[in-house]
């Protein structure tokens, strides 16, 4: 009988895959140098190269539900683990805005092959490149081989806003404007033309790179994704968020606040703009006491989030109409995975049997909460994020493995100064002076992490 609790117990805790009813066939190398190549199914392909997803995912007993792991990612102290540092360069925007990149190791750490596979990073609500979730995956990435790492270049993209990015237009960002992401896109390619970048994005930021891909279909310019706690139908999960009390005075109110105080530390740069939608609802809306999610986004994300077309919108709820995910999974051209919790409080909604896209594996864990995935470590007392193991498979498996059969992206010319796409003017970026180098999280008091 023991036994055969103990095999149940162990089969709860192995994470559940979503396949489309015919997944795609990969072409596939054996190794990094090898010559061959083989036709894998995309179900094969990841449990050969991504074993973790077959293997269990306990939560640690004293984080057993949703809650207790999402409250540890606000509140855990990661300032002495997966330390990062980055070069960050500052990109300007067609219409004046400014995007963050953050490039790890620095220059000056290390040099690179000029086909090194880059991981694009995209973080959550009010977070950027100082999250602990972000580097709890670019440490690895980025640590030297010979150091027990993949050896990689990482690049993450900071919203307008976030992580110390000036705001010097009057445009926000959402989880529906992918133009930020397209842009930064553009530049690395440019910059890096014969690199792979993989896209990874975090609960927002992986409803951003969803779309992203989802968008480009067959040009995509990134040849993989994985989304990470992605909201997907931002309806369903607002009204979670909404509905219930503990949900709505903790979560949708703790993330309303840190989207108060990050608009309200711009505030000077704000004013510059008198006659912006932007500027006006900020006059006329905040700060304010309790206000929830929702609350905010009716008064600036669903006005201001991204350019026109096709902002604003008529309220909060259009706008989370128009930025779901879930239902663009199947524009989506390139090998996708999507790990997600089954108790995940604040991205609640999972788009099982929602595609048959047979790019698309969606994995879900039961635990890990948001962002979470906190596990026992090997020593007592301490905790380790599974979900870098997965990440990290995932990561090599498509840099070393995968044949990539297709043109990565439309041409590219300047104009102007400024990078453009041959065929589309109303978009394009250029450096700007400005950035640095970025250690730790320095400026982001009062903001609570890992959301």
């Amino acid at each position: 009988m023991g036994a055969l609790f103990s095999f149940f117990s162990a089969a709860y805790y192995v994470p559940k895959l979503y396949l489309g009813s015919t997944p795609a066939v990969l072409s596939v190398r054996a190794s990094v140098d090898s010559k061959s190549v083989d036709k894998v199914s995309l179900n094969d392909f990841l449990t050969l190269r991504v074993p973790s997803l077959h293997r269990g995912y306990k939560p640690a007993w004293w984080l057993n539900n949703g809650h207790l792991q999402t409250a540890y990612c606000v509140v855990g102290d990661f300032s002495k683990i997966d330390k990062v540092e980055y070069d960050r360069k500052l990109i300007r925007t067609l219409d004046g805005g400014t995007i963050g990149l953050d490039f790890t190791p620095p220059a000056e750490e290390r040099t690179f092959e000029d086909d090194t596979p880059i991981v694009v990073v995209l973080h959550g609500l009010t977070g950027g490149s100082h999250e602990s979730y972000v580097r709890s995956i670019l440490a690895p990435v980025c640590t030297p081989v010979e150091q027990g790492g993949l050896g990689y270049r990482g690049i993450v993209v900071n919203f307008r806003g976030c992580a110390g990015v000036p705001i010097t237009s009057p445009q926000f960002y959402s989880a529906l404007n992918t133009e930020d992401l397209r842009m930064a896109v553009m530049y690395i390619a440019k910059q890096y033309p014969r690199a792979p970048l993989i896209g990874v994005g975090f609960s927002l930021g992986a409803n951003v790179l969803t779309r992203y891909l989802a968008e480009e279909g067959s040009s995509s310019r990134l040849v993989a994704g994985c989304a990470l706690g992605c909201p997907w139908d931002l309806v369903a999960s607002s009204d979670r968020l909404e509905s219930r009390l503990f949900h709505r005075l903790v979560y949708s109110r703790g993330m309303a606040q840190n989207l108060q105080n990050l608009v309200a530390r711009h505030k000077d740069a704000l004013s510059k703009f008198p006659d912006s939608t932007l500027w006006r609802s900020f006059q006329a809306h905040l700060p304010k006491k309790d206000m929830t999610l929702m609350q905010f986004d009716d008064a600036v994300t669903r006005l201001a989030g991204g350019p026109s077309p096709p902002f604003p919108f008529a309220s909060a709820r259009h706008y989370y109409v128009a930025g779901a995910s879930h239902n663009v999974l199947d524009n989506i051209r390139v090998p996708f995975l999507a790990i997600s919790a089954a108790d995940d409080p604040i991205a609640s909604s999972i788009p099982i049997g929602e595609t048959d896209n047979p790019l698309v594996a969606i994995v879900v864990t039961n635990g890990g909460g948001h962002l979470g995935w906190f596990e026992a470590g090997k020593s007592f007392g301490t905790l380790e994020r599974w979900i870098r193991k997965p990440v990290l498979e995932w990561i090599r498996a498509i840099s070393e493995h995968l044949v990539v059969e297709r043109g990565l992206g439309k041409p590219l010319h300047e104009v102007d100064g400024f990078l453009k796409e041959v065929g589309r003017d109303d978009i394009g970026c250029k450096e700007v002076a400005g950035g640095g180098h970025v250690v730790g999280v320095e400026g982001e008091e009062g903001l609570l992490a890992g959301l």
